[in-house]
């Protein structure tokens, strides 16, 4: 039997982006193609016509304009059968995308064919779409992802909406039938897919208990799982199909024989020992140790707190690509936490040094009270042992005041040390002054890039504000531009059709048509040329503008 698996993934804001480049292994993605991840396919389609050249943009236009709360992708995701080729996997593919989403959804796709458990193709693709459908408006980014205008659809976004039942509340129930619905669909154009290409195998989505059979579902494992017992998972697959063909029922087998197994363990009545390997204490039991407990501690499956911990990682924003001003206000941010800790870090030792001194001053105060006196008189002699055992405790308290008031020094001099030669407002100055050049010279960059694209901004205005009075004086047919007259024959042809072309839009399409010509690159200076060749068309003619 072939492989079988499709999963349905909705993506939060912000995440359409990243995870456009991770399934076209793009960006920091691309290094995964060098770990055997082989990136068998790609494709996009139905995208606007701001994004066709280059499907990243619309994904990071969906996490730029999309509600906060709102989802900017789903994606399928789908095992292959590996009994299919290349290109009839990505033919399968195709047909799929074709059938469910047609030409209604912008959508991308990626076929990823890494290396299985047991060394062999592992097939699989990731579809991504929008839920935003296609109605032959054309919108910029900003609209396209805004709230659908049901009464004037060319004010509002795109209508958001997938499947049969768009826009419609469904309950739990319902979209779990729906999911099994989808899941039906595959399986049929999958085996079909393999039926064309003469393969007997077939993919099958019910469960073992739908299909009658007796065998427990796999517990799901990780990567590294996987990776550390490749050769215990094969061996335990060929053994298990091996025992399904020899015991049809295995689990009332083994049910049948853990309990024969405990009646005899189980001592006899009346008995006080205790046998048997189910009396042995986890207290008494051999630690692994050396190659067994490294074996032990890699299988051992993650713990919560271990798994939030990596995902956090990874999550974590690259500092360098952030932009300038998010830079600074994160090391100034930075450099007043360190400060903050610091004068905490004061605080505390100078409550200490005031606790310490207070100890000092008490112990020397004693030590003055209770200062033996050398015994005199007749009975010196008799009082002289008593004396020495009191001197010495006495200058054992002496040694303990000492000792205090050296630790007094020594706090003394930590703060005096942190107040001055580390102070926090310091500490943050060296940082801030170590990233000034580097800051300073990508300030200088990012403000240069600015002003570059401000006189582009303000070409491309000038450029289609003269457009657009061109357009005008053709459309009221002013002096010189009717159909015979020289300033119109001294225009080029195409921006004559160009000129027409834009004239006999709608009114509401005319300013949307420009936006997007003067957008494009490309299009924005073959209009600028063909304006220029008409300045030089109309100066050898001696005409004025």
């Amino acid at each position: 039997m072939a492989i079988s698996h499709l999963s349905v993934k909705v993506g939060p804001a912000g995440k359409a982006g990243p995870h456009a480049a991770y399934i076209a292994r793009e960006g920091k993605y691309a290094g995964r193609l060098e770990k055997g991840e082989r990136l068998e396919a790609k494709e996009a389609g139905n995208l606007p016509a701001w994004a066709q050249a280059d499907p990243q943009e619309f994904w990071q236009a969906a996490d730029l304009h999309e509600r906060k709360n709102g989802s900017t992708y789903r994606e399928f995701e789908v095992a292959l059968p590996r009994e299919l080729a290349a290109s009839d996997r990505l033919a399968l593919v195709r047909g799929f995308i074709g059938q469910e989403l047609g030409d209604r959804h912008a959508y991308q796709f990626a076929i990823h064919c890494p290396t299985a458990v047991d060394g062999k193709e592992q097939p699989h693709a990731h579809i991504m779409f929008s839920e935003r459908q296609r109605d032959g408006i054309e919108r910029d980014p900003g609209q396209y992802f805004k709230r659908y205008n049901a009464k004037a659809p060319e004010k509002g976004g795109a209508k958001k909406g997938w499947g049969e039942h768009a826009g419609e509340t469904r309950t739990r129930q319902e979209r779990a039938e729906d999911l099994k619905a989808l899941r039906r669909r595959w399986e049929q154009t999958c085996n079909a897919a393999l039926e064309r290409a003469g393969q007997t195998a077939r993919v099958d989505l019910r469960s073992n208990a739908e299909r009658g059979l007796a065998l427990p579902p796999e517990r799901k494992m990780r990567p590294s799982e996987w990776r550390t017992r490749r050769a215990e998972v094969i061996e335990f697959r060929q053994a298990r199909a091996e025992l399904s063909k020899a015991v049809p029922n295995a689990a009332a087998e083994i049910i049948h024989l853990e309990e024969r197994r405990r009646e005899a363990e189980r001592p006899p009545r009346g008995s006080t020992e205790r046998t048997g390997p189910a009396v042995q204490s986890s207290r008494f039991k051999a630690k692994p140790t050396g190659e067994r407990q490294a074996a032990a501690e890699t299988s051992r499956p993650k713990t919560r707190r271990q798994a939030d911990a990596e995902r956090a990682e990874r999550s974590r924003p690259d500092f360098e690509a952030m932009p300038i001003e998010t830079q600074a206000k994160a090391l100034d941010i930075m450099a007043n936490s360190i400060a903050q800790r610091y004068t905490a870090r004061i605080d505390r030792i100078a409550r200490k040094a005031t606790v310490r001194r207070d100890r000092r001053a008490e112990a020397e105060r004693k030590l003055r009270e209770t200062e033996p006196k050398p015994p005199t008189g007749l009975l010196a002699s008799f009082k002289r042992q008593g004396y020495e055992t009191a001197l010495g405790q006495w200058r054992k308290g002496q040694r303990k005041a000492e000792r205090l008031r050296e630790q007094a020094e020594k706090t003394r001099g930590n703060i005096a040390r942190l107040a001055h030669g580390n102070a926090p407002h310091t500490w943050a100055r060296r940082v801030l002054e170590r990233a000034e050049p580097d800051l300073t010279r990508r300030v200088d960059a990012h403000r240069a890039a600015e002003r570059e694209k401000q006189r582009e901004e303000q070409a491309r205005a000038e450029l289609a504000r003269e457009f657009r009075g061109l357009a005008a004086r053709r459309a009221m047919k002013a002096h010189g531009f009717t159909d015979g007259s020289k300033k119109w024959q001294a225009t080029p042809e195409l921006l004559q059709e160009i000129i027409d072309d834009y004239n006999r839009r709608p009114k509401e399409q005319q300013e949307r048509a420009l936006a997007a010509w003067m957008r494009d690159p490309e299009q924005s200076k073959a209009i600028a040329t063909l304006i220029e060749q008409r300045r030089e068309n109309s100066r050898d003619r001696g005409m004025s503008r």
